[in-house]
């Protein structure tokens, strides 16, 4: 039995892929989470053999937990499942470790097929996606200015920034100023919307 750990925050979603891929002769879903920051503990506990995680989940995204999973469960496979496929978080995905990468409105045979090829040790990536990141190229943004965009993202003032990143309000307005300009925006609420966009924050 190929043993999967389901991560996704919507309770019905959760329960009816639970469902769909408890149908399968060979899937067992020996755990589910509602939230990021359950996902490292449930795997540590129930040793899956694949874990199958959204990336907008409440306390931890899927792609931090990917990350976490790659160092504390090495066996553990990860594959993304999203309703969001944008390209720059296929780039983060595989960088964080992840054997593949669906977005949700595909067949749930599709799924199933995507859990055992992954277990195989093949990379699996939707295929219209792949294409997207190809053409979108890669972040621009350097960890720092990614840092004081997700920082500004809520309105912040420059001087609450500096304090949230430990930088200098000199140094925030410099990273402020190059993000709006590789992301070709107007100001930083512009900058921080479009970087989501891409799935570069």
């Amino acid at each position: 039995m190929i043993r999967v750990l389901l991560a996704e925050d919507q309770g019905m979603m959760r329960g009816a892929l639970a469902l769909l891929l408890g149908l399968e002769e060979d899937i067992e879903v020996v755990a589910q989470v509602g939230a990021g920051d359950e996902i490292l503990p449930a795997a540590l506990e129930a040793r899956p053999d694949v874990a199958l995680l959204d990336i907008e989940l409440p306390g931890l995204s899927g792609l931090d937990a990917a990350a976490e999973l790659r160092v504390r469960c090495p066996g553990c496979r990860v594959l993304i499942l999203t309703t969001f496929g944008r390209p720059g978080y296929l780039r983060r995905a595989m960088e964080a470790g992840a054997a593949g990468f669906l977005v949700k409105d595909g067949p749930v045979e599709e799924l199933a097929v995507a859990i055992r090829r992954v277990l195989a040790g093949e990379t699996v990536i939707d295929p219209a996606l792949a294409a997207a990141a190809l053409s979108a190229g890669p972040n621009p943004l350097t960890a720092r200015e990614a840092d004081v965009l997700n920082a500004a993202a809520d309105g912040a003032t420059v001087a609450d920034i500096a304090g949230r990143v430990h930088l200098s309000e000199s140094t925030v307005r410099n990273y402020l100023s190059a993000a709006i300009g590789k992301t070709g925006t107007r100001n930083r609420m512009e900058a921080v919307r479009a970087a989501r966009r891409q799935g570069w924050l």
